[in-house]
């Protein structure tokens, strides 16, 4: 396991699908209770290209009797940080919502359809749409977006797929943002919205700087979704699965609930 400098972090941070969670299913109870013990004693945030109500499912939902106090200090930015919510003592609400106009959806859309199909990567019996639109961003699921963890995982280990889809989309669509996400996705987002957006946002909003913020993500790869976080120079841990995000909690855990040493 990669073993972290010597400072503590004041806010950790997290991918959702493949670090926190199997793709589009639900956190483990163990996650849970390592967020719940996080939260307790620093701040905690999720960044993904997932959608608001993924985060909600997959997230909030299993925090059970998680109280505001907890909860204030959880910060969602769903659609790679294109949108951020924090909790208002009731519920989480939108700090700001950066939408893709309906000529930048139509030109996303258009290009990642065209491109998988040229690229011979266009499913004719998908589980589900292949194609959705977040608001902030489009998202491509090349299995469809209810594809199984195994199918999905097997499409593209390599992950050279996704990169040469990638790479002819974002020569279609150069004034946005166009990044490999998940095990079957594609991401696209305004320019310069992206998770390095997003973490800088958390700054600005929690006055915690980038230094003592620590990360865990599934794709930090050039060109992965997670990059841009490493590349802003924030502290970064790679993980290959949410199991491997736990056993590293395990250890981190214990470095942050430390009681303070008493005074004379």
């Amino acid at each position: 396991m990669t073993s972290l400098r010597p400072t503590t972090p004041r806010l950790v941070a997290f991918d959702l699908d493949d670090t926190l969670a199997p793709s589009k299913s639900a956190i483990d109870p163990r996650i849970a209770a390592h967020l719940r013990a996080l939260l307790r004693v620093v701040d905690v945030a999720i960044i993904s290209g997932g959608n608001e109500a993924q985060f909600r499912s997959q997230v909030i939902a299993q925090l059970g009797d998680a109280d505001a106090a907890e909860l204030v200090r959880l910060h969602l930015l769903p659609t790679c940080g294109t949108r951020y919510l924090r909790h208002d003592g009731e519920d989480f609400v939108a700090v700001y919502a950066h939408d893709l106009s309906d000529d930048e959806k139509s030109a996303a859309l258009n290009a990642l359809r065209e491109e998988a199909e040229r690229l011979g990567l266009w499913e004719a019996n998908p589980w589900g749409e292949i194609l959705e639109d977040r608001g902030s961003q489009i998202t491509f699921s090349a299995l469809g977006q209810q594809a199984p963890g195994d199918a999905k995982h097997a499409w593209d280990p390599s992950g050279e797929k996704r990169l040469q889809l990638r790479d002819a989309v974002a020569a279609r669509v150069p004034d946005l943002e166009v990044r490999a996400g998940g095990s079957t996705s594609i991401d696209i987002t305004r320019a310069g919205i992206d998770k390095a957006y997003g973490m800088t946002a958390l700054t600005e909003h929690t006055g915690i700087s980038l230094s003592d913020m620590l990360f865990y993500g599934d794709r930090l790869d050039v060109g992965g979704n997670d990059y841009p976080v490493l590349a802003l120079g924030v502290r970064s841990i790679a993980v290959t699965g949410w199991e491997d995000t736990a056993a590293q909690l395990d250890e981190l855990l214990p470095t942050l609930s430390a009681p303070a040493v008493s005074g004379p």
